[in-house]
């Protein structure tokens, strides 16, 4: 690679990670909560279902900043909007923490998660604008990375806090310095902003074209900024800027894709395993301590794996990893709720659970938002992306409010296998319907939906 070369990809990659840092504030956030039910379920008193709210109330705020991300950055741009989710977040993190009620805790974790759902919509979509095309792949899952960095980073913060002082200290005050030290990340989010150039697709989009070449060329050199810039014109003149472009034959493929893919990530069971990786333990016969450490074995295992998807999603391929990710998900899953309706659980579940998460972060994890982020049109990507993050969020508050109601009500093998069924129609999803996206531009993948009365890229 010449010196120019590594210079635009180093320039590209540090922009990248710095925009990823939204995704550790998303796993950090999304996370946190699952430290903090035990003691604030002691603290003000909860049933199952207002433990579900507690923990699904977030994702209310996700939905509404996720359903306002697109239009608004269409309109302001991508960096403006992060700095809002970055401002949001930061709020949320310190009024969580300062909550005398429960309602004043839902109230601020709402607004959190407005952030949340802003910064979960635009990092990727803002990367992939950014990235030159045979590194994006790469660079859009360095969002889903920090995510789990930021979920690891959590059960450790967790664990820590817990071992501070005595279980009284835990609820009248442990939990709340686990929410509290989320606004150090907020605060750096921030700043870091200030650093990185806006969108060049978007500078385009506003006939800010000097702009949105300098940028290129940055990325990918003169000549291929050039050529970059004539595809994205080319783009913009045959888009017709409004939503309803999606239902054209052809796009309307690209957003039932978005949409659909969106959905299965989250009722496959991961959040359930994420937000309430202590409880199910509990359900094996585990203590408090012996749950917190289980819980950061799953957390380095997503993270450990997670890095393998790096590696591999731009050489193996997009569908390939979904397709291998969701077989294993389903056969874990599986086991897991036969070892419950067996009552042959202790290891073998934490094991089973394991290699879920590992599949997971293989493959659903991280791309699904690369996809959601690749296949739209570049006119109205931003609006596009935040239909199938409103439908994420809307299936993650589905299962994050009603898991403990099932887990207490139908149980957890029965619990288990709904989670299981979910995984094998994701498979068949894959193997049917979801485009291959490696090694084209996101001008290619345009045409390719637009070249089509329905769905090409299935190879």
């Amino acid at each position: 690679m010449s010196s120019p070369q590594k210079a635009s990809v180093g320039f590209v990659t540090l922009v990248s990670i710095v925009a990823a840092i939204g995704g550790l504030l998303f796993g950090y956030d999304t996370a946190v909560i699952s430290g903090a039910t035990p003691f604030m379920q002691v603290k003000f008193d909860l049933g199952p279902g207002m433990i579900g709210w507690a923990v699904s109330c977030l994702m209310v705020g996700a939905i509404i900043g996720a359903g306002f991300a697109g239009t608004l950055s269409d309109r302001f741009g991508r960096k403006k909007m992060l700095i809002a989710a970055a401002i949001l977040f930061s709020i949320g993190s310190l009024g969580s923490a300062l909550a005398a009620s429960i309602t004043e805790f839902v109230v601020a974790r709402i607004i959190g998660g407005i952030g949340i759902g802003v910064s979960s919509t635009l990092v990727p979509l803002y990367i992939a604008e950014i990235a030159p095309t045979k590194h994006r792949g790469r660079l859009v899952s360095l969002n889903q990375l920090a995510v789990v960095i930021g979920i690891s980073a959590i059960y450790f913060v967790n664990r820590m806090v817990v071992d501070t002082g005595s279980h009284t200290w835990d609820v009248n005050t442990g939990w709340r310095w686990m929410f509290g030290l989320g606004i150090v990340p907020g605060i750096i989010f921030m700043a870091l902003l200030f650093t990185v150039p806006e969108s060049p697709r978007w500078l385009e989009k506003q006939g800010k074209s000097e702009v949105a070449q300098h940028i290129l060329q940055r990325v990918n050199g003169t000549e291929a900024a050039m050529a970059e810039i004539a595809n994205i014109r080319h783009s913009l003149q045959t888009e017709t800027g409004t939503i309803a472009h999606l239902f054209k034959p052809g796009f309307r493929i690209a957003l039932l894709v978005g949409v659909i893919i969106a959905i299965l990530q989250q009722v496959t069971g991961i959040n359930a395993i994420m937000y309430y990786a202590p409880e199910i333990f509990k359900q094996t016969g585990a203590g408090t301590n012996s749950t917190m450490t289980e819980t950061i074995i799953v957390g380095l295992v997503n993270l450990v794996f997670t890095l393998v998807s790096l590696w591999l999603i731009d050489k193996v391929g997009r569908k390939v990893l979904l397709l291998v990710g969701s077989a294993v998900m389903t056969v874990s899953l599986f086991i897991i709720g036969y070892a419950f309706h067996s009552g042959h659980t202790g290891t073998l579940v934490l094991i089973l659970i394991l290699l879920f998460v590992a599949a997971f972060a293989v493959s659903f994890g991280p791309i699904v938002w690369l996809i959601i982020a690749e296949i739209f049109p570049t006119r109205v990507r931003g609006r596009a992306t935040a239909v199938a993050s409103v439908a994420l969020w809307a299936a993650d508050y589905l299962v994050s409010q009603m898991f403990p109601i099932l887990l207490n009500g139908a149980g957890a093998a029965t619990t288990f296998w709904v989670f299981c069924l979910m995984s094998a129609f994701a498979f068949c999803f894959t193997l049917w319907v979801v485009p291959e996206t490696k090694g084209k531009s996101l001008e290619q993948i345009e045409q390719s939906w637009s070249a089509a009365n329905e769905p090409t890229l299935t190879s």
